[in-house]
């Protein structure tokens, strides 16, 4: 797993953390029962605070893809799964809507709208 961020980038870094979590999760990159690095480890490869990694890794566990045990670190939990065959459903939607000609916003707003 490689946890990738830009520092010059406007999206806060525990933000970038996480969406890089989540896209090995829906990459299948990352399953269930894989510990991801101590969140030491991590601010410290990418020069960051641990605070920062700690934020994004509570993030993840407030979405139900890590669970963050006392003496085992963040784990992954079977939603990485669910994440990884949802990726190719979502990718099916996103070329059948850009063959309809439909737009990525409209295409997000159908979505939202269907989501309540």
């Amino acid at each position: 797993m490689l946890i990738r961020v830009d520092p010059a980038s406007d999206v806060p870094l525990f933000v970038q953390v996480a969406t890089s979590v989540r896209a090995d999760a829906a990459a299948g990159r990352v399953h269930a029962g894989d510990r991801l690095p101590a969140a030491r480890v991590v601010a410290e490869s990418l020069g960051i605070n641990v605070h920062t990694v700690l934020r994004a890794y509570q993030e993840l566990r407030d979405e139900g893809l890590i669970d963050l045990r006392r003496g085992k670190g963040a784990v992954v939990t079977e939603l990485a799964a669910s994440l990884s065959a949802l990726s190719d459903d979502i990718r099916n939607l996103v070329t059948r809507s850009r063959a309809l000609g439909i737009s990525p916003e409209l295409l997000v707003a159908l979505i939202k709208e269907n989501s309540q």
